[in-house]
């Protein structure tokens, strides 16, 4: 049975706004809250280094070359991930990878047909990525009604999960304004 690692004393609070990206060292603690967006979360268990990402889109709708990468894009923060690989001299095999989010914020959203809503294309475009750059899936939770509070903590490797359910609103309920 491995030991707890208690929490450093010195923690690093950061807290991910949509479309920000972080990457850093073991006192660090990650926090988002995520709707439909999704967090493609990476750890190095030997060096206690890894990151977070809240992207919202899978890709740009026009790339260009001049362009400096943008964490709102899926695609984008995985170049992001893949530049702090190289900078640590790492490889995407010594990383666990969590992905978390792609929640519905509204209960009338659903496929229809011949197009995927912005869910279910960001809970794709996440999992096609890590395999498309070398990484294997170690844990996910994906999809749903409601958001997601995220906590990930780099000193263990620990990340903490909280889905809040949709609330039916005054009108949905049969309400008459």
């Amino acid at each position: 049975m491995a030991a707890i690692m208690p929490a450093p004393l010195d923690i690093l609070e950061i807290f991910l706004q949509p479309g920000e990206f972080y990457f850093g060292e073991e006192k660090t603690r990650i926090r988002t809250l995520l709707g439909s967006c999704v967090a493609i979360v990476l750890w190095h268990p030997r060096l206690r280094i890894g990151g977070m990402c809240h992207f919202m889109l899978p890709r740009r709708a026009h790339e260009r070359r001049d362009e400096s990468l943008d964490g709102r894009y899926a695609e984008d923060a995985m170049q992001m991930f893949m530049r702090e690989l190289r900078r640590t001299a790492t490889s995407p095999a010594e990383y666990r990878v969590k992905l978390v989010g792609g929640g519905r914020m509204f209960e009338h959203t659903q496929k229809s047909r011949g197009h995927f809503d912005i869910c279910e294309r960001n809970m794709n475009a996440a999992r096609e990525l890590i395999v498309r750059h070398g990484f294997s899936l170690h844990a996910h939770d994906l999809g749903g009604h409601g958001h997601r509070n995220v906590v990930f903590d780099l000193w263990n490797g620990d990340m903490w999960l909280r889905q809040v359910p949709l609330r039916r609103s005054h009108l949905a309920d049969g309400a008459k304004g």
